[in-house]
């Protein structure tokens, strides 16, 4: 019933299927204009009958078990467990719908590789051919390679990460063609876009302190603006969650009660609760009623008022007077 329907009316029911909480979660992954895109589709989309609702989850569960396969062991891997599992016509068809949507990241098949094994494999490569491996790597895993790299590449390398745009899918094969020889490769065909500020800020919060401070020092030196548009998005206002209550405190402390009203009347129920619970039920009480009593705010006033937070984070770890939870390095002993 649902070959006949567009890609976009199969995630319009997809999204209508998993509700509303979960649908929040994957727009979070969405461009702008194809939130714009699905959300006229489910607003168009009056009902759905539960025949076609179960034939759209299935097909979504099928090309989910595809791409979980062709992680783990490229698409000739998959295309045999599929026909295992679905049959010889069905799993031709779930690889074909599959391969004309997805497109296999480069460089997936060191993804499962351990961090040393790389490190070997790509030290003593140009510190652009490194960047760009890594920009392909979950940010945990390229973290463990940028921490164990000379101190005087590790800078170089993240603003390489930084700086990337697009590659050219002749550059990628041939970089890929030099790693073959031991491990297998899949090859995107298209430019594929990888890098950027984001990128980096990921890899950075996950690496330990000290790589991290040579890393933004050598940086602030070198690209200034570039450090700073990198160290404005390394920890954002509702990584506070990621302290303990004792460096809430320490930093409440900092923070005038005007800046603290306005910052938490953007952020969520989860920051506003690990706010209020480190404070007095008195001061506490003062806040929200300021809270109800201000109105409307700007969201550039919001952002504001946040950022003057975060700056006060940065501060208090910069002098060790609190610890940001963070990747290997910042184990604590006690």
């Amino acid at each position: 019933m649902n070959d006949d329907m567009t890609g976009v009316q199969k995630a319009a029911i997809l999204m209508i299927a998993l509700g509303p909480e979960k649908s929040a979660t994957v727009f979070k992954h969405l461009k702008e204009d194809e939130i714009e895109e699905l959300t006229l589709e489910i607003a168009n989309t009056r009902s759905v009958s539960p025949q076609l609702k179960e034939e759209v989850l299935e097909e979504f569960y099928q090309v989910c078990l595809a791409q979980q396969y062709i992680a783990e062991g490229g698409i000739g891997y998959a295309r045999e467990l599929l026909e295992k599992a679905l049959g010889d016509e069905k799993a031709q068809d779930v690889i074909t719908k599959l391969t004309a949507s997805l497109q296999v990241r480069p460089f997936e098949f060191i993804r499962k590789t351990d961090a040393a094994q790389i490190l070997n494999f790509i030290q003593d490569e140009h510190p652009q051919t490194i960047a760009m491996i890594l920009s392909y790597l979950p940010s945990p895993q390229a973290a463990l390679v940028v921490g164990a790299l000379p101190p005087e590449k590790q800078a170089d390398v993240a603003k390489r990460i930084a700086m990337m745009d697009r590659t050219s899918p002749d550059v990628i094969k041939e970089v890929e063609n030099v790693l073959e020889r031991k491990l297998s490769s899949l090859i995107n065909q298209d430019y594929t876009i990888a890098g950027g500020v984001d990128a980096i800020v990921e890899i950075l919060n996950s690496v330990d302190r000290g790589t991290e401070k040579h890393i933004m020092e050598s940086l602030e030196i070198e690209e200034p603006e570039l450090a700073d548009e990198i160290r404005k998005k390394m920890f954002v206002f509702e990584d506070i969650l990621l302290l303990d209550d004792r460096a809430i405190q320490r930093v409440l402390r900092e923070v005038e009660n005007s800046d603290l009203g306005i910052a938490l009347k953007g952020a969520n129920e989860e920051v506003q609760g690990a706010i209020f619970k480190n404070l007095s039920k008195r001061l506490a009480a003062m806040i929200q009623e300021d809270m109800e009593f201000m109105g409307p705010v700007r969201m550039k006033d919001v952002e504001e008022a946040q950022q003057k937070i975060v700056n006060i984070i940065r501060k208090l770890e910069d002098s060790a007077e609190i610890v940001i939870s963070r990747g290997g390095g910042d184990e604590i002993i006690v």
